[in-house]
């Protein structure tokens, strides 16, 4: 069952007389209980795209065409006010920065509280019970007395672990987590990587992982959509796109991932283009070893290679 869909989502950036395209028929859906991962490198617009279905965009942006559809309703055509509604109760974010995405004037207790009374109307020893419920359910020991802590109390993982109970706490039933080992050692990123899973697993939360590691998701998720220069170019089964990788770019990401063979790291030649490069054909084609006179002309679209797989790459031919 698909609980968020987005559907040609088209989106753009307004600086001063011109306006510069970032998001290119973006479509995506989430299956209910299941974890996607959007990956790319930085600058691809999986951020952006994640932040237009909360339309937590910057002043400066502008959805120009597409749907987000939660549970069938267009989260696009809903007001700011609406949008109060969904954000934290129905659809909570886990932003993308542990370190400073907690306010340091307040107990961490009293930021989750807060949301507590905004989103559920409860306060006092029944909001408290709940936060303590929270702080547990993330494995953060002592929760009682921690409550009490201000954000510098905390570590980093700490924090992170503070800000997914917030999320939790409302019961929501999709998480959106933008990269949410940020700054995270290698040892608390797969703990946090751990506590998504028991989450999707045991409450049936769907969660949409922003994410520039491969090797992070590769034995956590169930499906993957890569993104590169706004644009989505594969799409599969986690287990198929691991073994099975089709586009171009997919298979230079994977190569890039160490491995523990002692082989040689490859890398990806060249830069992502920015938002004012003009690229004709395939976006990827400056960068792609595998480029024909037919990608610096034509755009491919991202086609079905087989019932649960997509790729957008003229090799598929």
């Amino acid at each position: 069952m698909t609980i968020l869909e987005v559907k040609n989502l088209n989106l753009g950036f307004q600086s001063e007389d011109t306006f510069r395209q970032a998001l290119f028929d973006v479509s995506f859906s989430l299956e209910k209980g299941k974890m996607l991962s959007v990956v790319g490198e930085s600058g691809c617009g999986k951020s952006m795209s994640a932040m237009s279905i909360l339309n937590l965009i910057p002043k400066t942006a502008r959805i120009t065409s597409g749907k987000v559809l939660f549970n069938g309703e267009n989260l696009l055509k809903k007001s700011q006010k609406e949008m109060q509604h969904f954000r934290g109760s129905k659809i909570a974010l886990i932003p993308q920065d542990p370190m400073t995405s907690l306010n340091p004037l307040y107990t961490v207790g009293d930021q989750l509280l807060e949301i507590l009374k905004f989103h559920q109307n409860i306060q006092g020893e029944e909001a408290e019970k709940k936060a303590i419920e929270a702080f547990e359910a993330v494995q953060i020991p002592s929760a009682k007395s921690r409550l009490k802590n201000y954000p510098h109390e905390f570590s980093g993982g700490m924090k992170q672990r503070a800000i997914i109970a917030m999320a939790l706490a409302c019961n929501a039933e999709v998480l959106i987590a933008d990269e949410p080992t940020t700054a995270l050692d290698v040892t608390i990123q797969s703990q946090i990587m751990n506590l998504l899973n028991d989450i999707k697993t045991n409450n049936g939360t769907s969660i949409l992982l922003i994410t520039h590691d491969l090797a992070l998701v590769s034995e956590n998720t169930d499906d993957i959509a890569v993104m590169y220069a706004g644009r989505i170019v594969e799409q599969a089964p986690s287990r198929e796109f691991f073994s099975n990788p089709n586009h171009p770019y997919s298979k230079a990401l994977l190569k890039s991932l160490p491995s523990n063979r002692g082989e040689k790291l490859e890398t990806i030649q060249g830069q992502p283009p920015t938002l004012s490069q003009i690229i004709d054909g395939c976006k990827f084609n400056p960068r792609c070893e595998f480029c024909m006179d037919i990608c610096a002309q034509q755009l491919p679209e991202l086609k079905n290679i087989s019932k649960t797989h997509k790729s957008a790459c003229f090799l598929n031919s």
